[in-house]
């Protein structure tokens, strides 16, 4: 047979049984549910930051003055006549209203259930404020004009950089494809590393290595089982696309759809790499007891990368830390995708990494190879990576 038939044949034999597995039905099952859970907490979050406000009596007057100063505070709100006073308190103390404005403009009363917001207490202070002022210049009867330009007066702000509105929504973008990476990556990568170990314990690859070679094992095992977990990634990828866009919690279609797409092909190339890691791992060991602590030193980099890179890039998502760490291939999988779906990484960036993996994956893959060959055929104990490397 052909090599491309060869590998073919393995990758096909790997294919069908991953996929038709319990696990692999569980697993997906799960994440969507997870995620189906993440939209519906997001969507609830953003509902739960507009403030509720309830005007009555006099206070009714400051339904436009009170919306305009929330709004140039930050704070959304959601403003209502209420009929009278006792029906305002009732509808605070039934988690109705947030706060119940009423009385007249110049010492106005807000009833409340525990707390009143800092913001909104602010905005009323403003407001009543500018009313006092109004009614101690009406008093002094100075001269039209003069009231005017004090009134008008303001503070000339020189913006540099336009503050993006939907910077809270790539966060949570970016969180959702680094989180789905870190799993999928690390998932289906220990699942080569357990097909290894389960064919030499049980001595299946002498029979298989008799007839093929160990690097098309290896590349069907790894073409085979990375290939279900694209099929796994690009489920979840839909099913968040179309639960966004249901649900209204994201109105960023075209920054979500792009980041998604490249989400699949940053998949492949993390795949890839930590696969050919876990698969020499995997031929270090006999037995599956000692499969983790094998894998562990390799599964944790992509988690630490995702958490540290994420943790400086909330805060200030173009700090030099979390660039000089997305270039590096071992974590550019997770923390490059987290960059682009905040809209911080440049194109050159975006392709000086993608060149960095295929050439770290090339090595690595050499490197692991060899491992494989000359460590998959020993039994009874825990083989030497030197020793795996120095092997004829």
């Amino acid at each position: 047979m052909t090599v491309t038939r060869v590998i073919g044949l393995v990758a096909g034999r790997e294919f069908t049984t991953r996929l038709r597995s319990k696990s692999f039905v569980i697993s997906t099952v799960l994440i969507l549910a997870v995620l189906g859970a993440y939209v519906v907490l997001f969507t609830f979050i953003g509902k739960e930051n507009t403030t509720k406000i309830g005007l009555t009596g006099q206070a009714t007057a400051m339904s436009q003055p009170l919306a305009a100063e929330a709004a140039a505070l930050g704070k959304q709100v959601q403003i209502s006549t209420v009929d009278n006073k006792d029906v305002g308190e009732q509808q605070v103390r039934d988690g109705q209203l947030d706060v119940l404005v009423e009385g007249p403009l110049g010492e106005p009363q807000a009833v409340v259930k525990s707390t009143l917001d800092p913001v909104l207490r602010n905005a009323l202070q403003q407001l009543v404020r500018a009313q006092a002022i109004q009614g101690l210049i009406a008093q002094s009867q100075l001269p039209a004009a003069a009231v005017a330009a004090a009134q008008n007066a303001k503070v000339d702000v020189v913006v540099q950089q336009a503050p993006d509105p939907e910077q809270g929504q790539r966060i949570a973008l970016s969180l959702v494809t680094g989180v789905v990476l870190v799993i999928s990556i690390m998932t289906f990568g220990t699942a080569v590393a357990q097909g290894v170990v389960e064919e030499k314990s049980s001595r299946v690859v002498e029979i298989l290595l008799a007839t093929i070679r160990p690097w098309q094992l290896l590349l069907g095992k790894i073409l085979g089982i990375g290939v279900v977990g694209l099929i796994q990634v690009a489920i979840i990828a839909a099913a968040g696309l179309a639960l966004a866009n249901t649900s209204g919690a994201f109105t960023l279609p075209t920054v979500a759809f792009g980041a998604i797409l490249g989400a699949l092909g940053w998949y492949v190339l993390g795949f890839f790499l930590y696969a050919a890691l876990m698969a020499a791992a995997g031929s270090l060991v006999s037995r599956q007891e000692e499969l983790q602590s094998a894998i562990t030193p390799i599964s944790i980099l992509p988690t630490l990368a995702f958490v540290v890179g994420l943790n400086l890039l909330i805060p200030n998502p173009t700090n030099t830390i979390s660039t000089v760490l997305s270039l590096f291939p071992l974590f550019t999988p997770t923390l490059m995708p987290a960059r682009i779906a905040l809209g911080v990484a440049p194109g050159w960036q975006v392709v000086l990494a993608v060149v960095l993996m295929i050439a770290a994956i090339a090595l690595v893959t050499w490197l692991s190879g060899r491992i494989y060959r000359n460590a998959v055929l020993q039994t009874g104990g825990r083989v030497r990576v030197l020793d795996a490397l120095r092997a004829s």
